[in-house]
């Protein structure tokens, strides 16, 4: 999801980039736009009981809801911006809505400078369409993604210094990847099992969405009952452990920003669960990303050492990326990129 997607493309940002090829444009940051009208729920659920917004405004862009700067006075005369969301998407709305308030305040408990402070969730007072909203602590958007040093430094120290509540790896709650659900309400021992059940989790939306392709099938299939066990289940065996890291979820160009009045990177946008830590980096294998750029996973790995068996760290970023691409083809259907690199880039020669 983005604040600010670059247009041109009805397939969304990700696709409209050409699929693969590496972008070296910059990203303009997002915009004030027209006069917002917020709900009254909202109203009832700033920190400060009489708050009053002065003005809202659209503020950049979401793909799947609206964003908004609300400019507000609190009872003592001060101001102070707030960040707003609001999707109108039902029951599916709610659940992303929860999932990213509740990723947010974990981050945020873990690292404050790293990410904005939640503040509130709720539903409109409308009924149709159902419509949920996120408030939030406002922070100005500027360079994306962030400076490389500072941003894989504060990347890898919410990772290292989060813990687990359980000792194990979910989550306490459903998180989404945009408005797909992932399996996270869970607590595994098994790193290796809890991604299996990610994995085939989103093998069957894709199916279900994009329909039946068997070369693509049975190289999903192939992954799911020999790949992920033979490069996971080592990770925790033969006296080798794993911590469960507190992760984002979602972390590409658009949901990590600089903020322009500290300077510090910061994210948003979450869909967290406590997992490997590599698991984030699977994200940023593709191209179309800024974030493939080689300085972002080699400074990351500067700030937390990879995982052993260290020489097939490839080969689980690989596997990683697998569950991010998968999401994108299930996000835009009809798009080209499920057939132009899924057996090229997750064929036999790949997980054998």
């Amino acid at each position: 999801m983005s604040l600010n997607p670059e247009n041109g493309s009805k397939d969304g940002p990700e696709l409209g980039r050409a699929g693969q090829e590496r972008l070296e444009s910059a990203i303009a940051p997002p915009q004030l736009g027209s006069d917002f009208i917020v709900d009254p729920t909202v109203l009832t659920s700033f920190p400060i009981p009489g708050t009053e917004i002065v003005v809202a405004f659209n503020y950049g862009m979401s793909l799947w809801g609206r964003t908004a700067k609300l400019v507000c006075r609190l009872p003592t005369g001060e101001r102070v911006n707030y960040f707003l969301k609001v999707t109108a998407l039902g029951e599916v709305g709610k659940a992303m809505t929860v999932g990213e308030f509740e990723s947010l305040k974990e981050m945020h408990a873990t690292s404050p400078i790293f990410v904005p402070k939640p503040f509130a969730w709720g539903r409109y007072s409308v009924t149709e369409p159902e419509t949920h909203f996120l408030l939030a602590e406002f922070r100005n958007v500027g360079e994306q993604p962030p400076d490389p040093i500072k941003f894989t430094a504060r990347l890898a120290e919410l990772h290292r210094i989060s813990r687990s509540p359980t000792g194990k790896f979910g989550f306490h709650t459903t998180t989404c990847h945009a408005f797909l659900t992932q399996i996270t309400d869970c607590w595994e021992e098994s790193w290796s099992m809890l991604f299996q059940r990610q994995l085939l989790h989103m093998v069957t939306l894709d199916q279900e969405r994009n329909g039946q392709w068997e070369e693509f099938k049975a190289v999903c299939d192939l992954t799911l009952e020999k790949v992920v066990p033979r490069l996971l289940e080592p990770l925790q065996s033969e006296g080798r452990s794993i911590k469960p890291c507190l992760i984002h979820g979602d972390l590409w160009d658009e949901n990590t920003a600089t903020d322009m009045d500290t300077g510090e990177p910061f994210v948003f946008d979450a869909g967290s669960m406590y997992a490997h830590n590599e698991y984030e980096i699977g994200n940023w294998r593709a191209p179309r990303h800024r974030l493939s750029n080689k300085s972002y996973i080699r400074n990351y790995k500067r700030n937390f050492p990879v995982s052993e068996p260290e020489e097939e760290w490839d080969a689980r970023n690989l596997l990683y990326s697998l569950r991010y691409d998968l999401a994108t083809f299930i996000h835009y259907p009809g798009s080209n990129l499920r057939q132009r690199y899924g057996i090229e880039r997750f064929g036999p020669k790949h997980l054998s």
